[in-house]
């Protein structure tokens, strides 16, 4: 998810039955814990998560079982046309299996507030009411499913199909317009009630997509070791960060390193193997607890950055301006040690090393500073434990770009080509 964009003003409505109804009110989590009397000390240690987590093949030819800990005997299934074609009947079977009936609501494509209040009037609509949501698809179906449980007052179930980012285990939906522009985001006060994700279904999926999911979750640990280590830096909830979510940062990049190569095999395969898992479980779950309790510095700032620029933001998913966004960090952090050893990953899987790889040029200075100055808008460059400016971001993005073009030089970009290739 591009966790980076600012919070929007929950302030329009939405109609239903030709009444108008007000949106929910806006939760923001700074507000909860990051009041501060005069001293950092003040500010908790906080980490969130969803209470249960659920990975393995064909695991959702047992939803239905699972849905039972909610308890439901009511579910909204939210689900792409595409998505009911391939996995409808199994889903609407295992939930008939375990005596849970199904409601199954068309997405229509944009998590925008006109979709949201869409399939919310069709769900209050209905005789009997639902007792969940279960919203199963990429990751604007899942946040869809994030604000319609919210504004239903009832758990939500996510079901990716994708281990392309770690949206799932947040407590957040990224927004957009009908047209597909963001549109900041909203907060909610619970994490999914539970997260499961077939791993079958993404060993079907293009690998481009898990590729991507790794570049999101290798900035974890880097992001969130900044965080820890500066006594000011705060986390996504505006708190403190916790050891366990850096812990759980660390494990997902040391996981990355030894199982990346080896899961992109498996899905070119399209095979279910324990790599797969564990890198599933990384891109996912651990990355999913340690960004949002760990806390963001310039990787995702520079990524939002990035997506400002139409032409990039049309053609790469999140995940891949991360991975600029991260090589960006590491060289503003003076850690080329470290540059280099990610760099040489990413060109492993097929990440972007150098902005040629996101259609950039390093000479194209005017679009390079609406990247950098859009960074400077987010608060996450904040916590990094120096004075962080444009220009300095302007300059360690070329030197990234540098060291990125040398590595491909030296080992080739088959795996890049290989993911872009028209």
């Amino acid at each position: 998810m591009d966790k980076t964009l600012f919070v929007r003003s929950l302030t329009s409505c939405i109609f239903w039955k030709g009444e108008i109804m007000p949106l929910p009110i806006p939760y923001m989590p700074h507000t909860i814990f990051a009041v501060e009397d005069g001293t950092y000390r003040s500010v908790p240690r906080v980490l969130i998560a969803p209470p249960r987590y659920i990975q393995g093949d064909r695991i959702l030819e047992h939803l239905g079982r699972y849905l039972s800990l909610i308890p439901s005997t009511r579910a909204a299934i939210l689900i792409s046309a595409g998505g009911q074609q391939r996995d409808g009947a199994r889903l609407v079977a295992s939930l008939r299996l375990a005596e849970i009936d199904a409601v199954v609501v068309t997405f229509q494509g944009e998590c925008s507030a006109e979709e949201v209040a869409r399939v919310v009037g069709i769900l209050q609509a209905t005789t009997h009411p639902v007792d969940c949501v279960v919203a199963v698809g990429g990751g604007k179906c899942v946040d869809a499913g994030k604000c319609v449980a919210a504004r239903l007052a009832v758990p939500v179930v996510i079901c990716p199909s994708v281990a392309s980012n770690d949206a799932p285990c947040s407590a957040a939906s990224v927004m957009y317009t009908p047209a597909g522009v963001g549109a900041g985001a909203e907060f909610f006060p619970q994490s999914p009630a539970l997260v499961a994700i077939d791993t079958r279904i993404v060993a079907e999926a293009p690998v481009r997509y898990l590729v991507a999911g790794m570049g999101d979750a290798m900035a974890t640990w880097y992001e969130a070791r900044t965080c820890l280590q500066n006594p000011q830096a705060r986390s996504v909830l505006g708190a403190r960060p916790t050891l366990a979510a850096s812990a759980l940062g660390e494990l997902c990049a040391t996981t990355l390193f030894a199982e990346g190569v080896a899961a992109v095999d498996a899905v070119r395969r399209r095979e279910v193997t324990d790599a797969l898992e564990r890198i599933v479980e990384a891109n996912t779950l651990l990355s999913g607890i340690g960004f949002e309790s760990g806390g963001l510095a310039v990787a995702h700032s520079v990524a939002r950055g990035f997506a400002a620029l139409p032409t990039v933001h049309q053609h790469y998913l999140h995940g891949e301006m991360v991975a600029m966004g991260l090589l960006t960090q590491l060289v503003v952090e003076s850690r080329e040690a470290e540059a280099h050893q990610v760099a040489e990953f990413f060109a492993q899987v097929g990440l972007p090393i150098h902005l040629g790889q996101l259609a950039l040029s390093p000479q194209d200075t005017a679009s390079l500073r609406i990247v950098m100055e859009t960074a400077m808008r987010l608060p996450y460059v904040g916590n990094e434990p120096f004075a962080v400016t444009a220009d300095l971001l302007l300059a360690a993005s070329q030197q990234a770009h540098a060291l990125g073009q040398g590595i491909a030089q030296q080992t080739g970009d088959t795996a890049y080509c290989a993911l872009h290739a028209p």
